[in-house]
């Protein structure tokens, strides 16, 4: 496992010997397992690599030693000043939608402006999600029987959200649950396997705007992520606070109207 991390950043022996400084002969002897590390230099070593908590978690189960980070709910009572904190992230976003997502864009939380944006998406309430499943904002662009038709530029947002979410998850080490979750929505009808892959563009534009075309009203909106720049928290380091912003004059009316309501 370290070994294919190291790889995965590019790294040499040497260079991470010295980044994390031990010998290079002690890293060698560690990917050989003719060493075995102790459990601060497991927490030493997939820092200087920048592995994602979970996986260091996982690290640290190889080598015979108990998890470091927690993971838990976002509503953990341990959790409430950063839940405080995007609450008031949410409030100050008004009248513009934002929502609160995990790695593999599950909805965690949304605003009043990202409520009414949903219901005026669906014309109406959502449909519930599969059984054991969280609604999902990745699946509902992708699904036909969701708000696919409403999306003019359905096949350039598709393409980029699959394969922007698809490298990010190769990136954090290819964790199976995050696989299975890419194949499920490959499996969604006219999602080809190219999608996986980034479109060359000579001139691309600035954002990737999403253009919604719903009951005769236009709206084109691009969006942020805000992530946690600290964390010590597997869910913490996994939360996501994307914020919807319109990308002309006619989307910023149609939100206002929409917090009127």
């Amino acid at each position: 496992m370290l070994r294919a991390w190291r790889r995965r950043r590019g790294a040499s022996q040497l260079a991470l010997a010295l980044q994390s400084g031990v010998s290079q002969r002690h890293v060698s002897f560690l990917e050989s397992g003719r060493a075995k590390p102790s459990r601060e230099m497991v927490v030493q070593l997939t820092s200087a690599l920048d592995v994602p908590l979970r996986q260091r978690n996982a690290m640290l189960l190889a080598a015979g030693f108990a998890p470091v980070y927690r993971e838990s709910n976002l509503a953990a009572p341990e959790l409430a000043p950063v839940r405080q904190a995007i609450e008031r992230m949410l409030k100050q976003q008004e009248p513009y939608p934002a929502v609160v997502i995990d790695r593999l864009w599950n909805l965690l939380q949304a605003n009043d402006a990202a409520n009414a944006f949903t219901m005026f998406l669906f014309e109406g309430p959502p449909p519930p999600p599969p059984p054991g499943k969280a609604p999902n904002l990745l699946r509902w662009l992708l699904d036909p029987k969701a708000l696919r038709s409403k999306i003019s530029n359905w096949e350039e947002v598709a393409r980029y959200l699959i394969s922007t979410t698809y490298a990010e998850i190769l990136a954090d080490g290819g964790e199976p649950k995050a696989l299975a979750f890419i194949e499920e929505i490959m499996a969604f009808p006219e999602v080809p396997a190219s999608f996986r892959r980034v479109r060359f563009e000579e001139r691309p534009s600035p954002v990737v705007t999403i253009d919604y075309l719903v009951g005769g009203k236009a709206l084109s909106v691009f969006t942020t992520i805000a992530t946690l720049g600290t964390p010590q928290h597997v869910t913490l380091q996994e939360v996501r606070v994307e914020c919807f912003f319109p990308a002309d004059d006619r989307s910023d009316a149609l939100f206002r109207s929409l917090a009127a309501k």
